[in-house]
């Protein structure tokens, strides 16, 4: 392992964007799955493939930001993240400023996992034993974890949302992280430190989770 806590990071940079790529790429056979399944095989088999092409892909960083991006489509409903992570301020913003943020945030997104995915180490990566109920027909919560090379274990959560006969991840928590608020938090501190400057906030839009902060957890 090359950093203690670099699994659970990179993994979520991995499998939270990956998370069901593979299957929703034919929506049908996405319908005929339960969530569960949808992420165990898409996940799963997604880093196995990513693994044995690691050498290459390190070399070809520029290709695998493409991988990225296409999976991406398939994976995360990027609109409803956007006006998630915006928050209050979603609703004073032009249909323009909302465009641009979305595809500002889903382009740092697709450079901060592509970054991940090249130095990507951990032992193990399993569905939780306890799964939670799903209660809405149209929502779902998947657990998984990440096991480091050292034995230490880390729960990974995935919020997904059916839109379109399609499951979509639009939340992930970490280690009690949870990702969607946090990057709203840093928006809106965003929004206060520019004098509510939309297009200022959009243009120096940079999220940042630490791996020291996935490390200590938080609460959901």
């Amino acid at each position: 392992m090359k950093a203690k806590y670099g699994a659970t990071l990179k993994v979520w940079l991995a499998g939270g964007m990956m998370a069901g790529c593979l299957a929703l790429g034919t929506p049908l056979y996405a319908q005929q799955q339960s969530p569960e399944a949808l992420i165990e095989d898409s996940v799963t088999g997604f880093m196995a493939d990513l693994e044995k092409r690691e050498d290459y892909y390190a070399n070809n960083v520029d290709e695998l930001k493409k991988l990225v991006d296409e999976s991406l489509e398939d994976v995360a409903d990027f609109r409803y993240i956007g006006a998630s992570v915006m928050g209050r301020y979603f609703r004073n913003a032009t249909p323009k400023q909302r465009r641009r943020f979305v595809e500002e945030f889903r382009q740092t997104l697709i450079d901060t996992y592509t970054k991940g995915l090249t130095t990507l180490d951990y032992d193990e990566l399993r569905m939780a034993g306890e799964q939670t109920a799903q209660r809405d027909d149209d929502r779902a919560s998947v657990k998984m974890e990440v096991v480091a090379q050292g034995g230490d274990v880390y729960p990974v959560s995935y919020s997904l949302r059916l839109d379109d006969d399609q499951w979509k991840v639009v939340n992930v928590i970490v280690n009690g992280i949870n990702l969607g608020l946090t990057f709203r938090n840093q928006f809106d501190q965003a929004m206060r430190e520019n004098n509510r400057d939309y297009d200022a906030v959009i243009r120096q839009w940079s999220p940042d989770v630490g791996a020291d902060e996935l490390e200590e957890g938080g609460s959901e």
